[in-house]
């Protein structure tokens, strides 16, 4: 890199250097920023509460694993996730729609390879593993809502463009790569975040009304096909094996009642089976309250009723979509966790965004994070002249 030296001495690329970063941090939606470290920081106090109960129920006796060693590997993961973040949050909203698409196209290729490449752990193929261990539906968060935002926005350039029909192709492949593995979790996950998209671009009533109708006839062939999937239902209707790792997970989180048994004095989370992953949140309630996990139920919904206020204004409809894409599948993700340790739904082996320990979920997450940073970004001073032109406008 050639540099130019000012008359002071300094070079001139660092300036421009200052001067980017300035400009971010006045583009960027800085309170959805703050939310989500907050939210960080509370899953690496959670991780290292939940870490020696999974170190106690992984340990062999060839291997004995130190009570915080979900920890340690949970922070190094988090800051993996916080520089693809700030990385992702620096692009502008061209290079995040390539970024995006990039991406999602490379994992839906991924996903194609898993059922005949792929790790087997625990009867599920969800893994690639080539020197390092990837499971691209978590990837695939990252681009996905960006990819159907995509394609949904050509509508505004070209109404005969059948970009439903397409969308309903891609969940449609997409489902099914998913049930290959099989994933059913995520396979509702993304179907969701499909659903909210699908709504928002306008399509009519007819077409919605065919949508359910698919939806409903894929639950009843996962029930007679997917024995995993039929098992859960039935545990949490009727009880079960299933059903009682979720009643001990219920158990856990009122243990601790409004305030908590302190850290690292809980005891019911030494029998849960994913004490650091799937049922986190349960142990947060026996170690710090429900008045902790109320906080952490508020901090979900002020990330979302921030980007929705974001996006009020929002004239791009690519924008929109992919925002409340993210969104979608961010808060979709949160509360089938919260409410899997409520009881109140079926388990899923889904992470709790941002808050449960995870390789790719973590780093998944918080370049999902970023990459909607990235597309909310706003020039406060073009923000301020429009907002001062409309009032004009409506003055006249």
């Amino acid at each position: 890199m050639v540099t130019v030296a000012t008359a002071a001495g300094a070079p001139r690329y660092s300036r421009n250097r200052r001067n980017q970063i300035a400009i971010w941090w006045q583009e960027i939606d800085r309170p959805t920023l703050v939310l989500v470290l907050i939210l960080m920081a509370i899953g690496a106090v959670a991780v290292a509460a939940g870490s020696p109960a999974s170190a106690k129920r992984l340990s062999t006796s060839s291997e004995q694993l130190r009570s915080l060693h979900f920890f340690y590997l949970h922070m190094r993961w988090q800051m993996l996730g916080l520089v693809a973040m700030f990385w992702a949050s620096t692009l502008n909203k061209d290079n995040a729609r390539r970024f995006g698409i990039l991406i999602a196209g490379a994992m839906l290729f991924a996903l194609v390879l898993v059922p005949i490449v792929g790790s087997e752990v625990n009867g599920a193929k969800r893994w690639l593993r080539f020197g390092i261990s990837l499971q691209p539906s978590e990837f695939l968060k990252c681009g996905f809502p960006i990819l159907l935002a995509w394609i949904l926005s050509w509508r505004a350039r070209d109404p005969n463009i059948p970009v439903v029909g397409l969308c309903f192709a891609l969940m449609a492949m997409l489902a099914g790569l998913l049930m290959l593995q099989p994933d059913f979790g995520s396979t509702m996950l993304f179907s969701g975040t499909f659903l909210v998209l699908i709504l928002l671009s306008g399509i009519d009533l007819r077409r919605i009304g065919l949508f359910f109708g698919a939806g409903i006839v894929g639950l009843v062939l996962m029930y007679f096909t997917y024995d995993n999937g039929r098992n859960r239902i039935d545990n949490f209707l009727f009880g079960g094996t299933a059903f009682d790792q979720v009643d001990l997970a219920q158990r856990t989180l009122l243990n601790g009642g409004w305030t908590g048994l302190g850290f690292w004095m809980g005891t019911r989370k030494m029998a849960l089976p994913e004490a650091h992953t799937d049922y986190i949140f349960s142990v947060i309630g026996e170690e710090f309250g429900l008045l902790a996990c109320m906080v952490i139920v508020v901090l979900y919904l002020a990330i979302l009723t921030r980007v929705i206020l974001r996006l009020v204004d929002e004239e791009d409809l690519f924008t929109v979509l992919a925002a409340s894409g993210f969104a979608a599948q961010f808060g979709g993700q949160a509360f089938i966790n919260v409410l899997v340790n409520l009881q109140l739904f079926p388990s899923k082996g889904m992470t709790l965004p941002l808050i449960s320990y995870g390789g790719s979920s973590t780093v998944a997450m918080c370049l999902c994070i970023g990459l909607l940073l990235a597309i909310t970004r706003r020039n406060p001073y073009i923000q301020r002249e429009k907002f001062s032109l409309r009032a004009i406008g409506e003055a006249q």
